[in-house]
């Protein structure tokens, strides 16, 4: 499949959101938390789990943007957008069925994390007819 902008945006969107919020996890977790109604406190072990994903996520994010760049790494840049968008977004989904709703802008987070991630199923779809 030609590489599309279309594709590329979606690697650039996915690629930069996943390393600006993993960058918020890891340099500034108790501030990117509160926005949610979350406090941290001072537990040490606590913010240490925090930050660990929020490293994940930048790593993930820039093999996202590798995307953009490198036509040869387009396909399986597109499949970590899918496979952490909607590992995120499920996993939220579940959350609510289990623990109820959570604040207003983790379930909007849910919603932006499936959006990005069907849109990546839809582009590997296009890989696959190729």
């Amino acid at each position: 499949m030609k590489h599309s902008k279309a594709s590329k945006l979606l690697l650039l969107v996915s690629g930069l959101t996943a390393i600006g919020i993993g960058g918020a996890i890891v340099f500034l977790p108790a501030t990117f938390y509160a926005t949610y109604g979350i406090e941290l406190g001072g537990d040490a072990s606590l913010v240490n789990e925090i930050r660990a994903p929020g490293g994940a996520l930048v790593a993930m994010g820039l093999l996202m943007l590798a995307g953009v760049f490198l036509a040869d790494f387009a396909f399986a840049s597109t499949v970590i957008a899918a496979a952490v968008y909607l590992s995120y977004g499920v996993s939220r989904l579940l959350s609510m069925t289990l623990d109820g709703l959570p604040d207003a802008g983790l379930v909007g987070a849910a919603a932006f994390e499936l959006a990005i991630g069907a849109a990546s199923l839809l582009v590997l779809r296009r890989y696959r007819k190729t």
